[in-house]
């Protein structure tokens, strides 16, 4: 009986430890691009993008926004903001 039981147990925190670890399977990095006129205005738009992106998928964000500029071919600024996202 108590080998039934151990058994039980070990299965138990066996099932615990893999739904903890899958507890960020769902996550995904989530990105917003703009092309604007300047690039204060390119990191602002791209930030409102991807925040945008997030709230309709009914993502939460995890860690720090990380915005990257350069300039695109036509000679304006190019913005992508980028964040972990977990649903």
């Amino acid at each position: 009986m108590k080998a039934i039981i151990r058994t039980g147990f070990i299965a138990f925190a066996a099932a615990m430890a893999m739904a903890s670890g899958s507890a960020h399977a769902g996550c995904v990095m989530a990105a917003g691009e703009s092309v604007m006129v300047t690039e204060d205005l390119a990191k602002y738009m791209a930030s409102a993008a991807l925040k945008n992106s997030m709230s309709s998928h009914g993502w939460t964000p995890h860690g720090d926004v990380k915005v990257q500029c350069d300039t695109s071919s036509i000679g304006l600024p190019h913005c992508t903001a980028r964040q972990k996202a977990c649903g």
